[in-house]
């Protein structure tokens, strides 16, 4: 069975720890007249492949969550699944991006995110990544705190860590984003995503073989495919008719506002243990927005961190902007 490795262990932990110190030694510079209080813990958040969240969906482990504001519009009136036929018309209209396996995709995002799951301000923060097209070089990023317009840290290559030795860097690439290969009929598509499964980098002890088996698994994948890396349009179109099958998805009521303001209706994905997962689109458009997730504790669902991709491009070099 060949796996989809959309994202690397330790590469947002690697993030987080490169942001938490960029923010607070700006922090320090900026306060130092002022009383020190609780240092804030920025978090990108910006799931590169969705691992974290898709880990969600399978395991009860660690939650990475996101969060969305609801206004008091009533609800659309489709479906779920009609909402993601709509979805896949819109992309089969978008222009085709193509790439060298030389080239990179530029991805920019917004994250907004609190502290702590259920306490705490929220913080927004905008990511920019160039990934590697073809797979043959590493992943480079900045960010900067949203409120900041000269907060950007500093552009920096991206290896992804050895969970075993977290001193250590990994040599391996990370792997292709531009998935130019993927089948744009939806049958097809369900084939290759059964032959080629998302690694969820389950934790030791897990039953890999009960979770990769599971029918859902193929849903799994291509939520994540969605979510990494760039997919061109008519692939894109048969990912979201894959999902519109997927059985127990529904759409939240109310009119849901991204990260970036944008206002969209959200779509929340089956299969989720210990919180909840959206798909949000563009309510008149149905252009994907972004995503949302939440944590339920006590019974009580809590709102934790959302994004919202801005802009995806096809560039010649880390740092150039489209």
């Amino acid at each position: 069975m060949n796996k989809i490795d959309q994202s690397p262990p330790g590469f947002e932990e690697q993030l987080l720890t490169d942001l938490t110190a960029h923010v607070a030694r700006r922090a320090e510079m900026a306060s130092a007249a002022r009383p020190v209080g609780r240092r804030n813990r920025f978090l990108p958040g910006w799931r590169f492949a969705g691992a974290l969240g898709l880990a969600v969906a399978l395991t009860a482990g660690a939650l990475v969550v996101q969060t969305m504001r609801v206004g008091d519009h009533s609800p659309p009136a489709a479906s779920a699944s009609e909402i993601l036929r709509m979805a896949a018309d819109a992309a089969r209209q978008q222009p085709e991006l193509t790439a060298r396996p030389d080239q990179y995709v530029f991805t920019e995002a917004l994250v907004t995110i609190r502290d702590e799951p259920d306490s705490g301000p929220y913080q927004t923060i905008r990511n920019q990544l160039w990934q590697s097209a073809g797979g043959v070089a590493y992943t480079h990023g900045r960010y900067r705190p949203e409120s900041d317009p000269n907060g950007w840290g500093e552009l920096r290559e991206l290896r992804m860590g050895d969970p075993a030795d977290p001193t250590k860097e990994l040599d391996a690439f990370d792997p292709p984003a531009y998935h130019g290969d993927l089948p744009s009929d939806p049958d097809e598509l369900l084939r290759y995503l059964r032959e080629h499964p998302v690694d969820l980098h389950l934790p030791e002890g897990a039953d890999e073989e009960a979770v990769y088996g599971d029918e859902s698994m193929v849903y799994t994948t291509a939520r994540s495919m969605v979510r990494g890396g760039y997919v061109p349009p008519r692939a894109l179109a048969a990912l979201y008719e894959l999902l519109a099958r997927e059985p127990g998805a529904t759409v939240i009521s109310g009119d849901v506002v991204d990260a970036a303001g944008r206002h969209g209706v959200a779509i929340r994905m089956p299969g989720v243990i210990g919180g909840n997962e959206d798909f949000l689109f563009d309510r008149d458009t149905h252009v994907f927005l972004g995503s949302r997730s939440s944590v339920v504790r006590n019974g009580k669902e809590s709102l934790y961190d959302a994004d919202a991709l801005l802009r995806i491009a096809i560039v010649d070099r880390p740092g150039q902007l489209p």
